[in-house]
């Protein structure tokens, strides 16, 4: 017959085993391993909102700091992060970090890709010539300026109107001054062959972006049968103004791959 401390003791043990099945249940539903991955002018930091939503939720987050400086660079340091993965994993990309995830997407662990206001680019193509078919509201400005050893960034006096309208003032001039230079190299950058042929995606537009032409945006949704979202009034910013919807659906991706696999 069990005493009544054991009793207890075993009482507790189960409670606590149900709130820890309980904290991961919804991950578990799907694809567990997320990685998240920046884009040009900024870092990984941005991602924090979404991070603390996924991370809340029950998924197991990295965010990739890569440094800028090529697209092999790049692509390299997010390969990394994908290895250090510990199953099938989904690739998010903002801006720049949509060519990153199409050519990291690759990778046997990724089996889905979303893209946040991002390049989904196809064999070939390059950010500059996308651009050049469909014009943002900076691509005619002077305010994407260059270093003299080729490293592009945003002048901080229109960085907010330009990258980040919808934050808050004092939050969007730090990330004006804090903004990680790019090399220019990045963006003429062929394409190899894209993951998003072989591997189901998911792509949230930005309707008020200045960085990327919304219907280019739109354009990389439609060509790669994305399940697409857009986020009424968002700037380029979006992955921070609006984690919310970011968020759901970046778990949208991570439950339907899991259930296709």
């Amino acid at each position: 017959m069990k005493t009544p401390s054991i009793k207890r003791a075993i009482l507790a043990s189960l409670v606590a085993m149900s709130l820890a099945t309980a904290a991961s249940a919804q991950a578990a539903e799907g694809v567990q391993n997320i990685v998240l991955v920046h884009g040009a002018w900024v870092n990984g930091s941005g991602w924090k909102p979404v991070y603390d939503i996924l991370t809340k939720d029950g998924y197991h987050v990295s965010v990739a700091e890569h440094p800028l400086t090529s697209f092999q660079d790049d692509t390299t340091a997010v390969k990394r992060m994908v290895d250090m993965q510990d199953g099938p994993t989904i690739l998010v990309g903002h801006s720049y970090g949509g060519a990153i995830i199409t050519d990291v997407g690759n990778d046997p662990k990724v089996v889905g890709l979303v893209y946040i206001a991002a390049h989904a680019l196809d064999q070939g193509e390059t950010e500059v010539s996308n651009g050049k078919k469909y014009p943002s509201a900076t691509s005619k400005t002077p305010d994407i300026k260059k270093t003299a050893d080729g490293f592009l960034y945003l002048d901080p006096t229109k960085y907010a109107a330009d990258f980040a309208a919808d934050l808050a003032p004092q939050q969007a001039q730090f990330e004006a001054n804090a903004q990680e230079l790019t090399a220019a190299t990045v963006f003429a950058a062929p394409a190899g062959h894209p993951a998003w042929k072989d591997k189901p995606s998911w792509y949230a537009v930005a309707t008020a972006d200045r960085i990327i032409n919304p219907d280019l945006e739109r354009m990389y949704a439609r060509r790669a049968n994305s399940h697409t979202i857009e986020v009424a009034g968002a700037s380029h910013s979006v992955y921070q103004s609006h984690p919310k919807e970011v968020a759901a659906l970046i778990e949208q991706a991570a439950k339907s791959a899991g259930v296709a696999k």
